[in-house]
């Protein structure tokens, strides 16, 4: 499911991602966006690791590229649903920030971003739309499922069919961040080349699953994805991704990223 709020001309201090409730002063319609373009990013990846900074410096163990591909690929298109816990941190422009909740997946191509710290706010797919809320605002902002799947990235692959070796190109096994020996898998997220400079996947060896996701914009801005407690192919309702706007609030469509 991450994700950082889009970047105006008019900055300041705000708290939020896949993005956060918000640590810096721009509109409503600027932090939907930036919202919506990390999805956007995160939604084609996903346990079992906190922390986790996907720099530092450990021998891999000695799997080539598509190795390591294909045991994340085998992992996720086994799975018709998952549940997890996820937190987010970010660091740009000055500032730094933390959340978390919990994260569903359904396939076909329903996900659902419960944020608990701070409490709130809500991102879910229904499969049609992406909808965007955080409690007590003046509007909910919508886009078509279709425009925000249409931006390649590396978490859209857990509501399809998962292919990595797809969804990024230049991809180059990086050394293990911790001595749990992750595989770690370093690429650019096809047609984000403008606004994204690479995207790191922490594998966890004994089950493919991706334990972390890190992804470095062309602006220097890194937002970090961890996910813990991860539970396949549990029972979710379907009506757990139905979204029905509050009472008098009304619905604004998005404009897509770009």
């Amino acid at each position: 499911m991450i994700l950082r709020e889009q970047r105006s001309g008019n900055r300041g201090q705000s708290a939020s991602p896949f993005a956060a409730v918000l640590n810096r002063a721009c509109d409503q319609a600027d932090r939907t966006r930036h919202f919506l373009t990390l999805c956007a990013i995160l939604m084609p990846a996903l346990t079992a690791l906190t922390g986790i900074t996907l720099h530092a410096q450990q021998a891999v163990p000695a799997l080539d590229v598509h190795a390591v591909t294909q045991l994340a690929d085998s992992h996720y298109n086994r799975l018709h649903s998952l549940r997890a816990n996820f937190t987010e941190s970010y660091e740009g422009l000055g500032m730094s920030r933390t959340e978390s909740g919990t994260l569903l997946l359904l396939k076909p191509g329903r996900m659902r971003w419960d944020y608990t710290s701070p409490a709130g706010k809500l991102f879910l797919i229904d499969s049609k739309f992406a909808w965007f809320y955080v409690r007590g605002a003046t509007q909910v902002q919508r886009i078509p499922a279709k425009e925000l799947d249409d931006l390649r990235s590396p978490l859209r692959f857990l509501l399809g069919h998962t292919q990595i070796d797809k969804e990024l190109t230049g991809l180059q096994l990086a050394p293990s961040p911790t001595a749990r020996g992750e595989y770690v898998l370093v690429g650019q997220p096809k047609g984000q080349e403008n606004r994204v400079r690479r995207i790191s996947l922490a594998i966890v060896p004994d089950t493919g699953a991706i334990a972390a996701i890190e992804i470095e914009e062309t602006d220097g801005a890194v937002t970090r994805l961890t996910f813990a407690g991860e539970e396949t192919n549990v029972a979710i309702p379907e009506g757990a991704f139905k979204f029905t706007p509050p009472a008098g609030v009304p619905v604004v469509d998005a404009i897509p990223p770009v």
